[in-house]
């Protein structure tokens, strides 16, 4: 079973959280946990995770921020069995992450680079008629 532990600074996670259970209903594939809000460190709830996960389930860690302090904390449990670390996650990454039940490598460098093409920016082409032009 694919096991999803997302930590980020502040409330990022719980916030993709609430927003993947607004898109999908009750995600409950993935934990969460908000780093500096209080004083449980990510390293804590890795350790409390891990106990949960079986020798089976494959793990993916996903982090804000590639080098922050919770990427670095997650870094160290990639001698774990079966565990994987992705930094810089978006909503995209999760939200495609969080319906598979298993993820190849292959799998998971497609879902990354996708993700990646899912940050654009946006604007008004000059050929567009806006509103006023159209009435």
């Amino acid at each position: 079973m694919l096991r999803l532990f997302l930590s980020s600074h502040g409330h990022l996670a719980s916030g993709m959280k609430t927003s993947l259970d607004i898109l999908l209903g009750r995600s409950d594939s993935i934990e969460v946990f908000d780093a500096y809000i209080d004083e449980c460190s990510v390293q804590e709830k890795l350790d409390a995770f891990y106990e949960t996960v079986g020798e089976e389930d494959e793990v993916l860690l996903l982090s804000d921020l590639y080098g922050g302090s919770v990427n670095q904390v997650m870094a160290t449990y990639l001698d774990r069995p079966h565990t994987r670390l992705v930094a810089g996650v978006n909503l995209a990454c999760v939200l495609e992450l969080s319906i598979q039940e298993s993820v190849s490598d292959e799998m998971l460098a497609s879902i990354v680079e996708n993700s990646r093409q899912m940050m654009q920016i946006v604007s008004l082409d000059e050929d567009v008629e806006t509103e006023e032009e159209f009435f």
